[in-house]
């Protein structure tokens, strides 16, 4: 797969398990750790447009189970789990991810937050377990994103798992 690439966004494939996207935010990495890790935030920017999303679970220690429901405009309900696996604030963070509709195909998702020039570079490392999930996942159409939720900008290519789309929303 080709990388796709924008001046704030990166996809990446570095293996044929892997997915890495990068992408550098004009927010302090302090309340992008938050958005990553405050149940209050979740909902704000977790998931595709047009869905809500709701924390049924969220406890933020090596161990901890996170478990986050998304509703469709349908009504279809979809549920994503996983355990976190380390933290350290606001540096990083790691945990399981696994959607219930597929049990048993796991990723390994690592989150790091880095300060650049009063901005924060944030990398999302996926580890899939197939080179099969890792493919199903790209062409789910992950990397499209969900466009204009929070910015008013139908043309924009962030990622579906946005945090800067809760600051911009909050400008």
């Amino acid at each position: 797969m080709a990388d796709k690439n924008s001046a704030t966004f990166k996809l990446t494939t570095p293996s044929d398990r892997e997915i890495v996207l990068t992408r550098v935010f004009e927010a302090p990495r302090r309340l992008l750790f938050k958005a990553y890790t405050d149940p209050d935030f979740i909902p704000q920017w977790w998931g595709p447009r047009g869905f809500t999303t709701s924390v049924d679970k969220m406890r933020v220690t090596p161990g901890g189970v996170w478990r986050f429901v998304q509703r469709r405009p349908d009504g279809n309900d979809y549920a994503f789990n996983g355990v976190y696996r380390g933290i350290v604030p606001p540096d990083w963070l790691a945990y399981t991810f696994e959607f219930e509709s597929m049990p048993g195909h796991l990723l390994l998702e690592t989150v790091t937050f880095e300060d650049q020039d009063g901005k924060t570079k944030v990398t999302a490392n996926a580890l899939f377990d197939t080179v099969k999930d890792r493919d199903g996942m790209l062409n789910s159409g992950m990397e499209k994103g969900r466009p204009n939720r929070g910015t008013g900008s139908p043309n924009s290519s962030r990622s579906w798992r946005d945090p800067q789309f809760y600051f911009l929303a909050k400008r």
